[in-house]
């Protein structure tokens, strides 16, 4: 009986289409202005259309382990297996032809979407009156597997599959997905959003803490720069899909790894920077101002800043001093000319640190340079001197800030902030040291929430800070 199987979210973990557009999307970006005119002649003018400018590299697609195996060994005891799929047919041949197990492929053309009953159609005419198998993992399959002899689900939720036993009394089924909703979760990085913490630093450093309304302001903003954040990793995740799949760790992300479906994406994101907006609407225009910046800065570092060597790590910074502004226009506070410097140089270190921990990674798997950046494993010698430099610079800052006339007005005992500064510098040592040795995540921030010398000193230190005021 010959097995007739779907492409998309099948054999493999994603889909073709919304592939081809996100390779449009950091290409040639001008030409999305085409596809809703391409969208009104219909879907199959669509991705006929999309796949004739986009270059995808197809080999780099993520498969269903499970299942490609069971295909290769099918094809070896003589099966014969035909792909066939609503993507586009030129993507869909090429795909067949990389993987070397199909006999034919099948795919939809600039007039016919090749899906649900028109596939059903397709392989009914193909076959006649024999029987056939099918593999598929979605709802759009169930108008073939009605008509299907043998029924495979792949990658398959479980109400899916309750819904087959009608169709046949025997399924078989392979790579049973990991919950969308726990893939969902992991691809907002919620623990990133600690670093919107920085938003209360205005807050406190003008000693305004116990203000309820400043207080509640101050979490209003976190709210907000939480949610565009994490519209901001959805984004990036998936203009990262090339280079994160030949990442060591980063490959396992949701979207790289086919956990979670491209469509989510392209629907959550937009969503989640709608509400995002609309919470900064509460807070004034210098608040919302200084989102809708820090919002098109993190788009351009996606689309473009982020493979400039150093300048990236100068964005990073200025991002991550963003959200210190923000914390002041919340509260209708001015950031002090101290503040930001020491925040612009503490956190361009920062970001050298996790450049170098990258690197490092990368030169223990025998690699020179990092896929999609301009950093190299010759780097790793400037990139600490000028990380250590940067981030002592930021402590000398601070240490100046103490000494200055107009922080007596601010604190009681201010000179007391002199003693935090070993700590600060007792805590970079430490940060640096262990990251010339190999042993740092290439995430500080997840570093930090893990290491508790990291947590001792930061502690200290703000307990330090406390007394002065």
């Amino acid at each position: 009986m010959p097995l007739f199987v779907d492409l998309d979210g099948t054999v493999i973990r994603s889909d073709l289409l919304f592939e081809s557009l996100l390779w449009l999307l950091r290409h040639r970006p001008w030409t999305l202005l085409l596809a809703p005119l391409w969208l009104l002649r219909g879907r199959a003018r669509l991705k006929y259309e999309v796949a004739s400018r986009a270059q995808l590299d197809l080999a780099g697609l993520p498969l269903n382990p499970e299942f490609d195996a069971y295909l290769r060994a099918e094809a070896a005891s003589g099966r014969d297996l035909i792909l066939i799929s609503a993507s586009d047919e030129r993507l869909t041949r090429r795909m067949a032809d990389h993987l070397g197990y199909f006999v034919d492929a099948i795919g939809s053309d600039a007039d016919t979407n090749l899906k649900g009953e028109n596939k059903r159609l397709r392989i009914q005419y193909l076959c006649g009156d024999r029987e056939f198998a099918y593999a598929g993992d979605s709802r759009a399959d169930l108008a073939v597997w009605r008509h299907a002899q043998r029924v495979v689900t792949v990658n398959a939720p479980q109400s899916l599959r309750a819904r087959i036993a009608s169709c046949d009394s025997a399924p078989r089924h392979f790579d049973e997905p990991e919950p969308a909703i726990r893939s969902f979760f992991r691809a907002l990085r919620s623990h990133q959003w600690l670093k919107n913490c920085l938003l209360f630093l205005p807050l406190l450093l003008s000693h305004q803490l116990a203000q309820t309304e400043l207080l509640i302001a101050a979490c209003v903003g976190f709210a907000s720069f939480s949610l565009c954040a994490s519209s901001v990793y959805l984004l990036n995740d998936m203009l990262d899909l090339e280079s994160d799949r030949q990442h060591a760790s980063k490959h396992a992300r949701p979207f790289a790894s086919g956990d979670l479906s491209l469509r989510v994406g392209f629907v959550a994101t937009p969503l989640l920077l709608g509400a995002s907006f609309a919470i900064a609407a509460l807070l004034g225009t210098g608040f919302t101002l200084t989102l809708a910046g820090y919002w098109l800065v993190t788009l351009l570092y996606s689309l473009s800043l982020k493979s400039y060597f150093l300048l990236d790590a100068v964005v990073l910074a200025g991002l991550f001093t963003a959200r210190i502004v923000a914390g002041s226009e919340a509260i209708g506070v001015v950031t002090t000319d101290w503040l930001l410097a020491f925040s612009l140089l503490l956190f361009f270190g920062l970001a050298l640190v996790k450049r170098h921990a990258e690197l490092m990674n990368l030169q223990d798997a025998g690699k020179s340079a990092s896929a999609g950046r301009g950093y190299r494993t010759q780097h790793l010698p400037l990139l600490r001197r000028l990380g250590l430099v940067s981030n002592l610079a930021a402590i000398a800052v601070f240490a100046l800030y103490a000494l200055t006339p107009s922080t007596s007005a601010l604190y009681s005992q201010p000179r007391l902030l002199l003693l935090a500064c070993p700590g600060l510098i007792l805590l970079v040592l430490r940060l640096w040291r262990i990251a010339r040795a190999g042993e740092l995540d290439e995430d500080p921030v997840r570093f930090a929430m893990r290491d508790h010398w990291s947590q001792l000193l930061l502690a200290l230190c703000a307990l330090i800070i406390w007394l002065a005021i």
